[in-house]
């Protein structure tokens, strides 16, 4: 399963096979069940990961008991809690399994450690950390503007394989709507014959 990673980060830097096996000792493989709570509120994460197979998810949950999804993360993306990553700070948010789910568990240090031997490791870390201000700007800007049909297509593009994956009210929670006003915005779009 490291192969998945080794080909994702060729894809994206200059690193070798030698220097990939040379990095590759810090990375480890761990397997969360459905259901399974990674992180909680309150608690100082120490690890980043790169999710191989499976779905995991970053939410909050507020005063009133409502959960407010942050962030999916599918195959081939990436999630942290930057509180304690970055600041050594107690998490706002919760990360948790939607799905059976292996993923790489990488050490907070991973990329500058990796950059020792790959120098090119820091590009890439800038290169995540400005996509990631860049999706979350658009995200904030979706929330406070757009229609709620708007927002859903945004979804779709940006989670093209997660319609199926789970269920009508998390995606609702992540929009930002209700599960009946996400109910209405499908109907319409089937009335208007869009298949996601």
């Amino acid at each position: 399963m490291l192969s998945i990673f080794k080909d994702y980060l060729q894809k994206k830097v200059a690193i070798t096979d030698e220097q990939f096996s040379l990095i590759s000792d810090k990375l480890k493989i761990k397997t969360f069940e459905k259901g399974e709570m990674i992180l909680m509120k309150g608690e100082v994460s120490s690890h980043v990961y790169f999710v191989l197979d499976g779905l995991l998810r970053s939410y909050s949950i507020d005063s009133k008991g409502k959960t407010h999804i942050i962030q999916f993360a599918p195959e081939q993306w990436w999630l942290s809690e930057r509180n304690g990553i970055l600041f050594n700070e107690e998490s706002e948010f919760f990360l948790d399994a939607i799905e059976n789910t292996k993923a790489i568990v990488l050490p907070k240090d991973f990329i500058s450690e990796s950059a020792k031997i790959v120098p090119c490791m820091y590009e890439l870390n800038s290169t995540m950390l400005n996509n990631a201000i860049r999706f979350m700007h658009r995200r904030i800007n979706m929330l406070l503007s757009a229609t709620a049909e708007e927002r859903y297509l945004n979804f779709i593009t940006l989670y093209p394989n997660l319609t199926l994956r789970v269920p009508q009210w998390m995606i609702a929670s992540y929009l930002g709507i209700t599960p009946e006003s996400l109910s209405r915005v499908r109907k319409d779009l089937a009335h208007k014959h869009f298949k996601p």
